[in-house]
């Protein structure tokens, strides 16, 4: 593994502000998406990772400013956020050092500002979260924020943000992804008063949000996550068309993004109905198998 400063060598970050930025950039990223950073670090070439890492830092501090405090409080702070995003990008300058960073990079990777501010307008939904009523809601969803998500991120892959098939390929593994993230994350999300799987989908399967929120073993239960699963996986799979579209010095990190889900698709298929009562969460010693390039078992079994 090569050393983050002679990463930020070869991206052309080897000195003053612009070096302490990505610095701090490594730090954020260490701390709370370690798992992905130590992919990055491994599998994308140098020049590129403090770019990558830059994408996702400033998504994932967007994500966060959303996150936290009331209703009331996330409004105020998120509002203010965006409002120096915007002026930022208009601008050139920042004040914040994870957002300096990614003005950097939006710049170096030429990143449509079209996709920064859909971005910052989906992420708006999140504040005061209301739930879905249909599938055709989800997808909205999806559509207006996980899709956004995934372009300043992985579109940073390509010079411009790449080609329309590049960008379809994203979509399709937004909803994948989101998908899974709704079953991992489901007891947390219930917890916090918040229920992303569609309410027809409860109505199908014959239960209730009560069901879920306590936690019941119920056939419905087990048939809806089973169904959530089996969704997820078919467009994961179809997401695959993602490596054909995808610049070869990410198709490394896009394969493990994808082998990744498949593995916790699994690992939702292995716990049943007890998602809902406490999170799944990645295995340590498994992704450092898919990080070798040596899927587990449960994995290939999902994928074959």
């Amino acid at each position: 593994m090569r050393t983050w400063r002679s990463c930020l060598e070869s991206a052309g970050a080897h000195q003053g502000a612009l070096r302490d930025d990505y610095m701090k950039v490594a730090r954020f990223m260490q701390r709370r998406e370690p798992a992905g950073y130590l992919a990055v670090r491994l599998l994308v070439p140098a020049s590129h990772q403090p770019h990558v890492l830059a994408g996702y830092a400033f998504a994932a501090f967007t994500d966060d400013v959303c996150d936290r405090g009331t209703v009331q409080e996330r409004t105020g702070h998120y509002d203010a956020w965006a409002e120096q995003v915007r002026t930022a990008l208009s601008t050139g300058s920042a004040a914040h050092p994870l957002l300096r960073a990614f003005l950097h990079t939006a710049a170096e990777r030429e990143l449509p500002r079209r996709w920064v501010d859909s971005y910052l307008e989906g992420a708006r939904i999140d504040l005061d979260f209301s739930g879905f009523e249909t599938e055709a809601d989800y997808q909205r969803y999806v559509e207006q924020l996980t899709w956004p998500f995934l372009m300043i991120t992985s579109g940073l892959a390509h010079l411009g943000g790449g080609s329309a098939e590049f960008a379809a390929s994203c979509r399709l593994f937004a909803d994948a992804a989101q998908r899974t993230d709704i079953l991992t994350d489901l007891s947390e999300d219930l917890r916090g008063g918040r229920l992303y799987l569609p309410l027809s989908d409860l109505d199908r399967h014959g239960i209730t949000r009560a069901d879920l929120e306590k936690g019941r073993d119920l056939p419905g239960v087990r048939a809806l996550v089973a169904a959530t699963v089996e969704a997820a996986r078919a467009t994961l799979h179809e997401a695959t068309v993602l490596l054909e579209h995808c610049s070869e010095e990410h198709r490394r990190l896009m394969r493990f993004i994808l082998d990744l889900h498949h593995q916790r698709l699994a690992s939702v298929t292995a716990r049943g109905a007890s998602v809902a009562r406490r999170p799944v969460r990645d295995r340590p010693v498994a992704c450092l198998r898919l990080l070798a390039g040596r899927p587990t078992r449960r994995a290939v079994r999902a994928t074959g």
